[in-house]
């Protein structure tokens, strides 16, 4: 009798024993399995905060030469464009009346959720340049960086899927400005124009960059070596 009580009590000992530790597997696997999910999710968000805060170099200008004619300062400008398939355009060569460059251009953003998953179209905000002048002309003054009525240079060897539709985009400017309805249609945020200016002084490299849920960025360094062949070559 003793005897099959043992037993009885030592049946259900391991019966709790394994019920425990199928409950403790369960258990655990499950916080792995959260904890695997958490850190995938934070990752993602790294992700996110990278899309979203990275810049991308659109266009580089370098002063050539700067002088005084009738008391007025003449500055020559080199101005390299980065075309969309990442390539430097061929540089070129604007003069402005005075010491102080302003460069305008048309913005459009792009939904957040775009830039967040990283769409490959519509993943970061564009811009296209459209005129440079200096702090001593007037912007009707200004000088066209691209020729009227052509396809803007920047889409030089772009993926026609690409240039096609900014493209259309660009057509459609001043509509995306002014109509709300239209701007939720082709997913657009904001379009308007921006511009930017600084003061231009020799042995400067001034870069401009986009972010990507946002607009113009510009900073100034020294001019790398890779550039001094394309200034020499302006005949400055």
């Amino acid at each position: 009798m003793l005897r099959a009580i043992g037993q009885t009590i030592s049946l259900i000992i391991l019966i709790a024993a394994g019920a425990g530790g199928l409950w403790w597997y369960r258990s655990h696997t499950a916080m792995e399995r959260q904890l695997q999910e958490v850190q995938a999710k934070n990752e993602e968000l790294k992700e996110i905060v990278v899309r979203l805060t990275v810049e991308k170099r659109v266009a580089d200008v370098m002063v050539t030469s700067q002088q005084t004619l009738n008391g007025q300062t003449q500055t020559t400008l080199l101005f390299v464009e980065v075309g969309r398939n990442g390539v430097n355009l061929p540089p070129k060569s604007f003069t402005i009346q005075g010491s102080e460059v302003h460069i305008d251009a048309m913005l459009i953003k792009f939904d957040h959720h775009f830039v967040e998953e990283g769409d490959p179209l519509r993943g970061h905000s564009i811009a296209l340049f459209t005129r440079i002048y200096g702090d001593r002309e007037s912007p009707a003054d200004a000088q066209l960086i691209d020729k009227p009525g052509e396809v803007p240079d920047v889409y030089r060897d772009a993926d026609p899927r690409i240039s096609k539709f900014e493209q259309e985009l660009w057509g459609d400017f001043w509509k995306l400005f002014n109509d709300e309805q239209f701007r939720k249609l082709k997913n657009v945020r904001i379009a308007n124009g921006e511009g930017k200016w600084f003061p231009a002084e020799r042995d400067k490299l001034y870069t401009i960059s986009t972010e990507a849920a946002g607009g113009l960025n510009v900073v100034s360094g020294p001019v790398p070596a890779i550039y001094q062949e394309a200034i020499k070559h302006t005949g400055s």
